[in-house]
């Protein structure tokens, strides 16, 4: 098992920044490739982001590719969601998770998930 526990949401306004965290505890950290998602009420969950075990290869979708940038820190067994230019679009709570299968994009191949965070943009 993985714990995964995020924080760092709030409300933002548009334009601003803010820093998602997903800590994990339980198996080994760097055996998996970590994955932001999002979501709203009556919506699918959305891919925002993914990171393989190494820290390499970087996956982004397309509606936050050059504002979101995730990054991960195995030796605090932690992933970040570092977000710019916040825009009220990206309103929705936030979920880490994690994967021992690269498919970056794929919810279902994640294997554990947190408890999710709240993100409100205002305009």
């Amino acid at each position: 098992q993985v714990q995964l526990v995020e924080s760092g949401g709030g409300l933002v306004q548009a334009g601003g920044s803010l820093r998602l965290s997903c800590e994990a505890s339980g198996r080994t950290f760097s055996n998996y490739g970590m994955g932001w998602f999002r979501q709203t009420p009556g919506s699918e969950r959305e891919f925002v982001a993914a990171i393989s075990w190494r820290g390499d290869r970087p996956n982004y979708a397309d509606s936050v590719k050059g504002r979101f940038t995730i990054s991960r820190d195995n030796a605090k067994s932690a992933v970040y969601l570092q977000m710019n230019n916040l825009k009220p679009e990206d309103t929705a709570a936030y979920y880490c998770a994690a994967t021992r299968s690269w498919v970056p994009s794929l919810d279902s191949r994640y294997e554990f998930w947190g408890q999710g965070t709240q993100l409100t943009v205002s305009s």
